[in-house]
């Protein structure tokens, strides 16, 4: 079952990279990100600025690595979460609707790290692995 094997892998990349892609524009444009923070109104904008870098960056390597994926997912969910209700709100602003709604589906995905782990191809793949995967390849040697 080389589907199961690897769709974990492929989805956790493709929910990392837009995080990678948004913690270099924030790296990029800096004194810009932390006036967009401060004109939110959030206290501390160059403190905030260079966690969400942190959070984006650290969190974005460790689902693509498999490597404390559950964490990384956490990083994650700790700057989408309010980022999403702050930046696209569609109470607020309606044009922010598909943001917002991009955003719920990227904190599902990431849910899904939070309660699966990262799967069987990764760094973490020789710590506790859930039961359905261990079951996976009881299947798969049955196979054999």
């Amino acid at each position: 079952m080389l589907i199961q094997k690897y769709v974990p892998l492929v989805a956790r990349t493709a929910i990392a990279i837009i995080f990678l892609h948004s913690g270099i524009g924030k790296i990029s444009d800096f004194s810009g990100t932390q006036q967009q923070i401060a004109n939110a109104g959030l206290p501390l904008a160059p403190l905030v600025t260079l966690s969400t870098i942190a959070f984006v960056f650290l969190g974005s390597i460790s689902l693509i690595l498999g490597y404390k994926a559950r964490i990384g997912a956490g990083l994650l969910l700790a700057f989408l979460i309010p980022a999403t209700l702050v930046f696209h709100n569609p109470i607020v602003d309606p044009s922010q609707l598909i943001q917002f709604l991009k955003n719920l589906a990227i904190i599902g995905g990431l849910l899904m790290v939070v309660a699966y782990g990262s799967g069987p191809v990764s760094l973490s793949r020789s710590t506790v692995a859930p039961a359905y995967y261990t079951e996976l390849h009881e299947q798969e040697e049955v196979l054999r």
